[in-house]
């Protein structure tokens, strides 16, 4: 991995490796992958109807990244298109746009979503959304009469592969075969799935088969900016949601013809380089062995899960059934006195840990595993929306990627039962964000364009407090 053990400062103006809990966000490049795509630069052009070698080179690439793409999720290259785009939620509000329903259609959304499968489908349809028990699971006996009750205008399920704040890994291809008995079909968002499970969308006539997927190359270990929808050609509408140049055969000055997919669908130059990225970490992930990474993931999963549970006043949040088909390496919790922030705050300032704080974009679910009242939501929406999200509950979020290890996880605990105990060294404020900083506190110079100079151990550029 290109970054694991990187040298960063600390308040006390040690340097310590940095230690990564927060993959669920964006994971590090492989190296492959900072190999390949330096090897591909040089190539770099344009792609589609340039007739120079080097475009010729890299739409060819471009076209074998899709290929990879569509093999790597099990898709049907005759029935199915991959379409690139900048990200998952990209994605999402492409087809949310794109899709083609009836009219009277519902959307059929889960509790347990991330905001960029929620808020597409709010604008475009009817959406009814699926409760979760207690414990943060599905509940799909809700989803059941939710079923029944829409039978006949369901245009989509749409749910996560696995979830961002508990790491519950979704049964999808039952879930597909539930919805396509009332006569609908099944978006799963893979963005959490994709670098940690095997997935095989099934062949078009299984009752089990996924219709669209959607997934993130920079939580893939390819962060280069792009991502992919995957899905059924005879899904999408005649005409894009983006239009412009490649999306077209011909155009006249009251006419157009569209193109056909993915053409049609992809306007304005792709990111050729973030293809080939993505290609190179699927080709990784694919010789590592999803199993395999399952497998190490489960069982640092449960490490975590024992090491936290011995943290005074911590309380882990969700299911801690940590079986590797039931979760992926995601641990929420919270610390009983201790605001969300602060903790990530003391983690990273002080300990070189880097950890996510808040609600994880997916601010119902989090609200629903806190058990928060109604009283309590509106008092902070009320100030979120004079632009203070200073208020907002949230937890701490550890997610591991295939490189972390157990010693990573006994940093950050330790870092942990330190805190608890009131070994802090700074003397933190806390911004109208929600972050928290310590007074007196000022960053190294950022990496900058004019040489790319970065801050070294052996300098003068630390994080400094007064204290």
């Amino acid at each position: 991995m290109v970054g694991v053990d990187q040298l960063v400062p600390v308040l006390d103006g040690r340097w310590v490796p940095y230690v990564n809990l927060d993959n669920a966000a964006s994971t590090p490049a492989f190296r492959r992958v900072a190999a390949t795509v330096e090897d591909f630069l040089p190539y770099y052009s344009s792609v589609h109807r340039g007739t120079g070698y080097l475009s010729r080179i890299s739409t060819a690439a471009y076209e074998e990244a899709r290929e990879l793409v569509g093999r790597f999720v099990g898709a049907d290259p005759d029935r199915d298109v991959v379409l690139f785009g900048k990200n998952t939620t990209e994605a999402v509000n492409r087809l949310a746009r794109s899709v083609l329903m009836r009219p009277g259609s519902v959307v059929l959304t889960t509790m347990l979503e991330h905001h960029s499968n929620d808020l597409p489908w709010r604008a475009r349809t009817g959406t009814v959304r699926i409760r979760a028990l207690a414990d943060g699971r599905l509940d799909e006996d809700d989803l059941d009469r939710q079923l029944a009750a829409h039978a006949g205008r369901v245009a989509l399920l749409v749910v996560a592969g696995a979830s961002n704040v508990t790491g519950l890994v979704q049964p999808v291809h039952r879930l597909a075969e539930k919805v396509h008995a009332v006569g609908g079909q099944i978006l799963v968002d893979a963005a959490q799935l994709a670098a940690h499970r095997p997935i095989d969308m099934l062949g078009h006539d299984d009752p089990r088969h996924l219709d669209y997927l959607a997934l993130s190359a920079h939580k893939m270990y390819a962060p280069f900016g792009t991502g992919a929808l995957i899905g059924r050609r005879d899904g999408f509408g005649a005409a894009p949601d983006h239009s412009g140049g490649g999306t077209i055969y011909a155009v006249t000055v009251d006419d157009v013809a569209w193109a056909r997919l993915p053409d049609r669908e992809e306007a304005g130059s792709p990111n050729v380089v973030g293809a080939v990225a993505l290609a190179a970490a699927i080709q990784e992930l694919q010789e590592i062995g999803l199993d395999t990474i399952a497998a190490h993931e489960a069982d640092l999963t449960r490490y975590a899960t024992t090491r936290l549970g011995q943290v005074p006043r911590l309380t882990i949040h969700g299911p801690l059934n940590s079986r590797s088909e039931a979760k992926v390496g995601v641990i929420p919790f919270t610390i009983e006195g201790l605001d969300h922030g602060l903790v990530a705050a003391v983690l990273g300032y002080e300990h070189g840990i880097g950890v996510r704080s808040g609600c994880f974009c997916a601010q119902p679910y989090v609200v629903h595993l806190l058990r928060l009242t109604k009283d309590v939501e509106r008092r902070w929406m009320a100030q979120a929306r004079q632009g203070d999200i200073s208020g907002t509950p949230g937890m701490v979020r550890f997610s591991f990627g295939c490189y972390n290890e157990r010693r990573d996880v006994d940093r950050a605990v330790d870092a942990l039962h330190r805190l608890v105990a009131g070994a802090v060294q700074g003397t933190y404020r806390r911004l109208a964000d929600g972050t928290y900083v310590p007074d007196g506190c000022h960053e190294p110079s950022l990496f900058t364009l004019d040489g790319g100079r970065v801050p070294r151990p052996e300098g003068d550029a630390r994080l400094t407090s007064v204290h």
